[in-house]
């Protein structure tokens, strides 16, 4: 196709016509992507600074609901009891180079019969990996108080890495909180409680806070494919352009 403009035309010819109209919406969506995930990452970051700075303290219960991003980093209070005859060990977990355990202990909530699993910390593997560390509790404790968080997560999830094991305490590699619910014959909330690092009953507790690439990074990306959208665009004009000097 030919289209004229005074004495200049422009002939578009197939091949480079349909590459074009192909890259360019992609190029486009890519930087309106970055975009997107520029606010949400914008969004997360101002709420985990509330939750890192508020001082209030919730009183966990079935009514605050299962919204674990919205809780997330949240204080809480728990009222009830240890289920210490069924507990996690959440394998692969490095601290100070060391492989390890996160211990998962389920805490039901008084009069119900939901529970959350409390981290109680961080335990070093044995020299024999089929002895299993001593993780039960001295003292049973009926108030705990934490911050709500996710599961740690993994780079690559590995098929069937979210069965736990059998016995107890039972080892599992990816916390799916559906799946634990199922073994334990009850329901769980979709989230963790970090236990506070002045209570009794933990091991070695470093908690941190999740670092995301920050808003702005990922505004660079988004100008950098909408730079590539109108490069490409200028090329492709320059390429279908024929100065007509009949």
């Amino acid at each position: 196709m030919i289209i004229k403009i005074g004495r200049y035309s422009f002939k578009f010819e197939k091949a480079p016509t349909l590459i074009y109209l192909c890259l360019l919406p992609l190029l486009i969506a890519l930087g309106i992507w970055q975009l997107g995930r520029s606010e949400e990452k914008r969004l997360f970051l101002e709420q985990q600074e509330q939750g890192l700075a508020s001082s209030e303290i919730i009183q966990l219960s079935t009514a605050i609901g299962d919204n674990a991003d919205a809780l997330r980093y949240k204080k809480v209070l728990v009222t009830g009891h240890y289920d210490q005859a069924h507990q996690f060990l959440i394998d692969n977990q490095i601290n100070a180079g060391k492989a390890g355990y996160f211990v998962l202990t389920p805490f039901v909530l008084q009069g119900e019969t939901k529970a959350v699993l409390i981290n109680r910390g961080w335990v070093p593997l044995n020299q024999n990996r089929s002895i299993l560390p001593d993780v039960q509790l001295k003292k049973e404790q009926t108030v705990v108080t934490g911050r709500i968080n996710r599961f740690p997560s993994v780079g690559i999830k590995l098929a069937g890495a979210e069965i736990p094991s059998e016995g107890w305490p039972s080892v599992v590699q990816v916390v799916d909180s559906q799946v634990l619910a199922k073994k334990l014959a009850y329901s769980l909330f979709p989230f963790q409680l970090e236990l506070d690092k002045d209570l009794p009953e933990g091991f070695k507790r470093e908690w941190q806070t999740t670092t995301v690439m920050l808003p702005e990074q990922h505004t660079a990306y988004a100008m950098q494919w909408f730079a590539l959208a109108f490069t490409l665009t200028i090329l492709f004009i320059w390429y279908s352009y024929k100065r007509n000097d009949e």
